[in-house]
């Protein structure tokens, strides 16, 4: 069972967002907070897996509240609610260790599937979305520079990084290299280690950030 929290400053998303998740056999909500700092205190009692957050609340917005639960809490992982596609707020949130995002008007269904690949440590964000967010934001950022742990990876961990920085799946890269499935994700898991990222997610970050993909 997959233990989770929402939390957004309007009630009627909130329980709505709340029951749709409630209904899933496989996910409990445990708790839901109206702002970043009923979150911060609801994340520390219940110690939930998932966190569905949204970014703009009153008291602590989200990108506070992520970087919050993902410094205290690491085994919380975070999934932003944002009310526009490009929303300027949301890279700033993924920076702080947020999983992915999601806009406003998901389906219930993609909702529930969201939680869930977050709960998994899959990534959330598709091919499409990923490239267009993250190049988006990395362009208003400062220069890239390289980061610890870069220097560590393999050529073909860099090879790798390259391909998730694109946003390809594991299934994806391994056709395109030729390579086993189970390989890639061997790469990937040793990528995730040495750059000390949480997920894939801050995996297309750091290669960003590093200049090993371009803007």
């Amino acid at each position: 069972m997959t233990r989770v929290v929402v939390a957004d400053d309007q009630p009627v998303v909130l329980l709505g967002f709340a029951a749709i998740l409630g209904s899933a056999p496989d996910l409990q909500v445990v708790g839901a907070a109206n702002d970043g700092r009923e979150l911060l205190a609801l994340v520390a009692a219940e110690k939930p897996d998932v966190a569905v957050v949204d970014v703009r609340m009153p008291h602590l917005d989200g990108i506070a509240a992520t970087a919050r639960i993902t410094a205290e809490h690491p085994a919380t992982r975070v999934l932003i609610l944002t009310t526009f596609d490009l929303d300027e707020y949301v890279y700033d949130a993924l920076r702080a260790g947020a999983s992915g995002f999601l806009l406003k008007d998901v389906t219930a269904a993609r909702l529930v599937e969201a939680v869930r690949m977050v709960a998994d440590g899959s990534m959330l964000l598709g091919p499409t979305v990923t490239r267009r967010l993250v190049e988006d934001f990395t362009a208003r950022a400062p220069v890239p520079a390289p980061m610890a742990g870069i220097a560590d990876l393999t050529p073909r961990e860099l090879e790798i990084l390259r391909a998730v920085a694109r946003g390809l799946s594991n299934a994806e890269i391994g056709a395109e290299l030729w390579i086993a499935e189970p390989t890639v994700k061997s790469h990937v898991s040793e990528a995730l280690r040495k750059l000390g990222c949480r997920d894939r997610v801050q995996l297309v970050i750091a290669a960003y950030e590093s200049g090993l993909v371009g803007v």
